[in-house]
């Protein structure tokens, strides 16, 4: 059952992912420039605050609820930081970075992450300026 889940989960993010940066004008193949990608950023954040305004699908949203559904281990539809602790061994970030993820993210304090607090903490990430204080959230640290 769980490397069937796992499979079916991680191919939903892989297309989410891929959704998300062809929005965001990466090539597929090629790639982007590192000049083209901060114009590509500009242009993907206005893109965003219209589809939000239209009330469209937002494509953090999607990205978010891919990762969501990874993380949300045993289905219960929030995540706990001991799921969150898999996620980053995962990625091969020390499992500490999970503790400060998650003191940001659980807005509300709840000691469960749900789905609107991630895509929230996605939203910061590529919508807002950088800010230092985020560091050890997005792992730029480790």
């Amino acid at each position: 059952y769980w490397p069937d889940r796992m499979r079916q989960l991680v191919e939903k993010m892989r297309e989410a992912v891929r959704v998300f940066f062809f929005n965001k004008g990466v090539d597929p193949v090629n790639g982007l420039t590192r000049d083209d990608w901060v114009e590509a950023n500009r242009v993907f954040a206005e893109a965003e605050r219209d589809r939000e305004r239209r009330g469209e699908p937002s494509m953090i949203a999607l990205l978010s609820n891919a990762y969501y559904d990874v993380l949300d281990d045993d289905g219960d539809g929030t995540v706990d930081v001991d799921e969150l602790k898999t996620m980053m061994k995962a990625f091969d970030v020390p499992q500490e970075a999970a503790y400060t993820f998650f003191e940001k993210a659980d807005t509300d304090k709840s000691g469960k992450l749900e789905r609107q607090e991630l895509v929230h903490l996605f939203r910061k990430f590529w919508m807002e300026p950088y800010d230092p204080q985020w560091d050890g959230v997005y792992a730029y640290k480790y």
